[in-house]
């Protein structure tokens, strides 16, 4: 496994305990569809929303925030993968959100920023 998936793999784990230690309820991990992927999706049980995470992690900010690497051609592809999980299972009437984790690695610590609604179509 490269060291940056390492590395993602990590921000995904941390991301995930940190979403049940706040009132979520994880559905699913990496989503695949052949229009992309969504790292994590889970229901705000206090805002009775599905959310769909893309989790980005660093180990810095040598290239900038982690939440700028979801550009515009990121996040067009996060919205086909999105209708198509809703087509596949058949949801209506439910409230989504997009979300964006931002989380920071140094040694043995790490950040989290959890950034609500973080793209609007």
């Amino acid at each position: 496994m490269h060291i940056n998936q390492k590395r993602g793999r990590i921000g995904e784990n941390l991301a995930c305990k940190y979403l049940e230690k706040n009132g979520y309820t994880l559905i699913e991990r990496n989503f695949y569809c052949r229009q992309g992927e969504i790292d994590i999706v889970a229901c705000d049980n206090i805002k009775k929303e599905l959310v769909f995470f893309e989790v980005k992690t660093r180990s810095g900010l040598k290239y900038g925030k982690a939440c700028e690497a979801v550009n515009k051609m990121k996040r067009k592809h996060i919205l086909s993968v999105i209708k198509y999980y809703i087509y596949k299972n058949h949801i209506k009437g439910v409230p989504i959100r997009i979300d964006v984790i931002e989380v920071y690695l140094s040694n043995s610590n790490y950040k989290i920023n959890h950034i609500k609604q973080a793209f609007i179509n």
